[in-house]
């Protein structure tokens, strides 16, 4: 019917193969079994009873954009005013806005890879053409970025999408990398859209991680996406925002009435809640580190497995030898095994051979499952 088609999701071939098939551990999807805050919840109930429930100021409530830029100023080494504050309906939506302010047809676009397949084909939607980066993959099974590839890629190149900490990769770059990828940005006059979805969700005992709101002035090219779906557990809100380049705020707003006009204000009463309720941000984060800790002892030892324990996000990327088909193992995984883990094809090329598992579940749940993936992965690689 002559419609836009991009590829499909390999990560819910296997969720939906999951669905069907009876006590299956869910770890393919980047969410976390822990309920959203309490006091999002209430304060949402509490916006519904008393009628928020109309048309919001497309740029987003006065008191979530304020409640916005004072978190992030407080968290980073620059201020951020809230005129550069722009909610969204989602992190995905974030992203999809930046795009399409920054992108045209034919233009190139970088991303380091292995990356989350939604960027690419918001990208692609846009016209654009996407060139991967590869991270290179050290003897220990962690990530770097080669900036010096970079450099030379980034020659002519319209925009680079960084999102660090990185999923699948758990990749986190240090003030010192993400000052040299703006500069690298700066010289080839390319813009530069960070995904940072992930930036509460660090183990190094750092409050968040490195930032371009550290080191960015407000005119750079630079816009910087976010959400509360993983730092606060609110997936399924659909709650995202920018903070974007001085100046640029009305163009902008222009581009959120086409795209989605606005956020439904019941939810984004349920932002400022979460915001304020900083102590289930430092419990979640305990919580996956737990997480983490029991994923790493289950894969520590486990033959045949290359894996690092991540710097940042919530997943486990693990390399298994030999493996040619990461779609056909995680299949098999599910129906002979009862796990549901995320195929690293799924993350384009650089990803095959590899297995994506969220981590941000509960203790019990982590800990079935786990020995259950150990055991599937030395089953079905011994076949």
């Amino acid at each position: 019917m002559d419609l836009t088609v991009i590829p499909g999701s390999r990560i819910l071939e296997v969720a939906r193969l999951a669905f069907s098939t009876p006590d299956v551990d869910l770890l393919c999807f980047g969410e976390s079994d822990q309920p959203s805050p309490l006091a999002a919840r209430d304060a949402a109930t509490r916006a519904l009873a008393e009628g928020h429930t109309r048309y919001p100021d497309v740029r987003g409530l006065p008191a979530l954009r304020e409640a916005l830029a004072g978190y992030l100023t407080r968290l980073h080494a620059k201020p951020v005013a809230e005129a550069r504050i722009q909610v969204t309906a989602s992190g995905m939506t974030a992203l999809a806005v930046a795009m399409s302010a920054v992108l045209r047809p034919g233009h190139r676009v970088l991303m380091p890879s292995p990356a989350w397949p939604n960027i690419a084909s918001a990208a692609v939607l846009r016209g654009a053409v996407v060139e991967q980066i590869d991270l290179d993959v050290q003897p220990d099974g962690s990530f770097s970025l080669d900036l010096d590839r970079l450099d030379m890629m980034m020659d002519g190149a319209r925009a680079l999408v960084l999102n660090s900490p990185g999923n699948p990769t758990g990749w986190t770059a240090t003030e010192a990398e993400l000052r040299a990828i703006r500069d690298i940005a700066q010289r080839h006059g390319a813009w530069l859209i960070s995904d940072e979805v992930y930036s509460r969700l660090v183990y190094d005992g750092s409050d968040a991680a490195a930032s371009m709101l550290d080191i960015a002035e407000p005119d750079d090219r630079i816009i910087v996406c976010n959400s509360f779906s993983k730092t606060w557990m609110m997936t399924g809100w659909r709650l995202g925002w920018l903070v974007v380049p001085a100046g640029t705020s009305e163009l902008i707003v222009d581009l959120v009435e086409t795209l989605h006009s606005g956020v439904a204000p019941f939810i984004q009463l349920a932002g400022v809640a979460a915001i304020a309720d900083t102590d289930t941000l430092h419990r979640f984060r305990a919580h996956c580190a737990i997480g983490r800790d029991l994923a790493t002892q289950a894969l520590t030892g486990l033959g045949g497995i290359r894996y690092q324990p991540p710097a940042g996000a919530f997943y486990a990327f693990l390399q298994v030898d030999g493996l040619r088909d990461s779609l056909d193992l995680a299949k098999q995984l599910v129906t002979r095994h009862g796990v549901a883990v995320a195929p690293g094809v799924a993350f384009g090329s650089a990803g095959e051979g590899w297995l994506r598992v969220c981590f941000a579940q509960s203790a019990g749940l982590m800990e079935r499952a786990m020995q259950r993936l150990r055991d599937g992965i030395r089953a079905e690689m011994a076949r």
